[in-house]
């Protein structure tokens, strides 16, 4: 075999491994930009979801200060019926 064939023959083969390493570094590429899109996603979906909890905590802390004013109220209203009321006997207390 030439000489010239034998490097013609290595030089096609030297192109087609760049040309398959390009290839590959570029799918790598976009797989780790694909994830870190994917990843910003979740991370803003993650963020909206702990916003809403926070939001949703607030108003059930809420909710129970005034369920708590509310029984204090009704206890009051309890204990003014009970010193109207001649049957109870409010000595005890």
């Amino acid at each position: 075999m030439d000489t010239w064939l034998i490097i013609l023959i290595v030089i096609a083969a030297l192109v087609v491994l760049a040309i398959a390493v390009f290839a590959w570094r570029r799918g790598q590429t976009r797989r780790v930009e694909s994830q870190r899109e994917e990843a910003q996603g979740l991370r803003s979906a993650a963020e909206v979801q702990a916003h809403r909890a926070e939001t949703r905590a607030a108003m059930a802390e809420e909710e129970a200060e005034k369920a708590e004013r509310e029984r204090a109220e009704a206890r009051e209203q309890a204990r003014r019926a009970d010193e109207l009321d001649p049957d109870v006997d409010t000595s005890n207390r």
